[in-house]
């Protein structure tokens, strides 16, 4: 079962020391880290797992990245399924539970635009942000798993997101 929780005020900060932790670990790697997903949207109920986007210089960086990443406690998970992405997670050592996902990219790829896009949407417009949890609470009450809570929430998402991308042109 999915676990929605009531929008937490400790998730930037949580969020913004894992940024840190990134940018000292990799330095140069990296062209900038950004809080994204529902815990980087004020009052917005989520799963309580902070999601991280971290830019590299390029895909060379991003992937000589890896032995550092899984220094700092992370899962490697490559593309997990997304292409020029590499997905890591990091679990909370004593109880297992999901704590960080992190997800990587080239500086410049669209999927960079499409995530802070989305997330600055969500921040700036407040029934938007309200209906997002609406769908959030019902597909989780639908789906047993993280796959059929994601695809439940896709179509609402892919919509809100082209939105969010042509308001920003």
């Amino acid at each position: 079962m999915i676990r929605i929780a009531p929008y937490d005020p400790g998730w930037p900060a949580r969020a913004e020391l894992e940024i840190v932790r990134w940018q000292e670990q990799l330095g140069d790697a990296l062209v900038a880290c950004h809080h994204i997903g529902s815990t980087a949207v004020p009052g917005l109920d989520a799963k309580p797992i902070i999601d991280v986007l971290s830019e590299f210089v390029d895909e060379t960086a991003m992937d000589g990245a890896r032995t550092t990443i899984e220094g700092m406690g992370y899962e490697w998970l490559g593309a997990f399924g997304l292409p020029r992405r590499r997905y890591c997670r990091r679990n909370d050592s004593k109880t297992g539970a999901r704590r960080v996902q992190a997800h990587g990219y080239v500086s410049g790829d669209t999927e960079i635009r499409r995530h802070l896009a989305f997330r600055d949407l969500l921040r700036k417009e407040p029934q938007t942000r309200d209906a997002y949890a609406a769908v959030k609470r019902r597909c989780a009450q639908t789906s047993p798993d993280g796959a059929s809570y994601g695809a439940c929430k896709s179509g609402w998402i892919t919509e809100t997101e082209a939105r969010a991308l042509k308001e920003q042109i």
